[in-house]
């Protein structure tokens, strides 16, 4: 009996997780697409490749500072009106991106653009693990996240390529198009009695604050995920001025790169579905290795792409597992703000997006591009010892 009530959940749910996928999909197109055009707004604008890096780490900030605020403050709607409300703050910040005739205004566009994310992120996976069995928690917010790994597929570098065709303002235009798409989409597949968060008292909030085994996956979140983005943040001027690809050549690598991601991100939900430490341990500790490599191989273009293309399965890999791991966590120790824990993770997230960045940027500005990778894998491996502690702690509570 039970069996066949799971099995009507997880029917029931495949279209709403298509729906959060295809908002993920405009969502993670705004997010990663400056990489691959950071030299062309940067020469446009007339500024530097580092100031220009803020698009990505200021971005990043928004969502860190945003999400649990709005996540809070927002915790009595319900959850399929606020996720039509949030497409329609993406549509605004992007629309404002795309008439921006100024850096300061284009980060401000991106900073509003940023609100939106972090609470699409945290109220939908929350969602995606309502809509299934307990045992498919992880795989439904992977494929939830499947719109963020398809948009860097595809809607990364198409985006690079209209912004090279036809100016980085159009690629902006076209994305907040997509939030249209977005908001189509959850009004139609969303049902509207979808389950919603029972209110969370202030109170509840900040018991997260003060449960370790939630600051410790935090932790594991932003050293784990943003450790990759000391590199990847820079990766187009690593491929154009170290590997000496040309820039049409770069949105193919990105391409191969964001293929590589997708592939990570399914393998990651179904490994992370038994044990979500144990899983992501392993994934740490290639993804430090990997990084260090590509320092050797980034200056030789066969071994340089192929570093690249497992730096990509790696990078989104623990996506699944570090949000499902928070999920359980918050469910035992604060059940009754599951879902600010979950924007906490998001802005973990985005704030180890932003530290990568900012640490990338000094790299550069010091000691070089290439030393990029390397750095990138220490801040990994900090993951590692982090994530080895908190297996410690579950088995002492076992």
């Amino acid at each position: 009996m039970s069996s066949n009530i799971q099995q009507t959940k997880s029917k029931g749910g495949t279209l709403s997780l298509l729906a959060l996928a295809i908002s993920a999909f405009g969502i993670g197109t705004t997010e990663f697409v400056p990489v691959g055009l950071l030299s062309t707004i940067a020469d446009d604008l007339n500024i530097s490749i580092t100031l220009a890096g803020l698009l990505i780490s200021g971005y990043a900030m928004g969502v860190a500072f945003g999400a649990p605020i709005l996540t809070a403050l927002t915790n009595k709607m319900s959850r399929k009106t606020l996720l039509m409300a949030l497409m329609v703050i993406f549509i605004i910040g992007n629309s404002i991106a795309a008439v921006s005739t100024s850096f300061g205004l284009l980060l401000a566009a991106r900073i509003i653009t940023a609100f939106s994310h972090g609470v699409f992120f945290s109220i939908g996976s929350t969602i995606a693990a309502d809509l299934v069995p307990e045992n498919k928690r992880a795989s439904a917010i992977a494929f939830m996240f499947t719109g963020l790994t398809v948009a860097t597929v595809t809607g990364v570098p198409l985006g690079t390529f209209i912004g090279q065709m036809f100016g980085w303002r159009a690629t902006f235009g076209g994305v907040a198009l997509l939030g249209a798409v977005g908001i189509i989409a959850s009004a139609i597949l969303i049902p509207k009695n979808i389950k919603d968060a029972p209110p969370s008292k202030f109170s509840d909030q900040m018991k997260i604050l003060r449960n370790g085994p939630l600051l410790l996956a935090f932790a594991i979140t932003a050293l784990g995920y943003g450790g990759t983005f000391v590199a990847f943040t820079y990766l187009t001027p690593i491929l154009q001025e170290i590997t000496g690809f040309s820039p049409k050549v770069v949105s193919v690598i990105l391409l191969v790169y964001g293929i590589a991601v997708a592939i990570g991100n399914s393998i990651g939900g179904k490994a992370a579905d038994k044990n979500p430490l144990k899983a992501l341990l392993w994934m740490f500790i290639v993804q430090a290795i990997i990084l260090v490599v590509l320092t050797f191989t980034a200056p030789f273009k066969i071994v340089g792409v192929v570093t690249i293309f497992l730096l990509g399965m790696f990078a989104f890999m623990n996506v699944p597992g570090l949000q499902v791991l928070v999920v359980k966590l918050a469910e035992r120790y604060v059940p009754a703000a599951v879902n600010v824990a979950s924007a906490l993770n998001i802005a973990a997230f985005n704030l180890g997006i932003a530290i990568g960045a900012f640490v990338g940027g000094i790299v550069v500005d010091t000691i070089g591009l290439i030393h990029t990778p390397w750095i990138g894998g220490a801040m990994v491996l900090g993951a590692v010892l982090l994530t080895m502690w908190s297996m410690a702690i579950e088995k002492k509570r076992k």
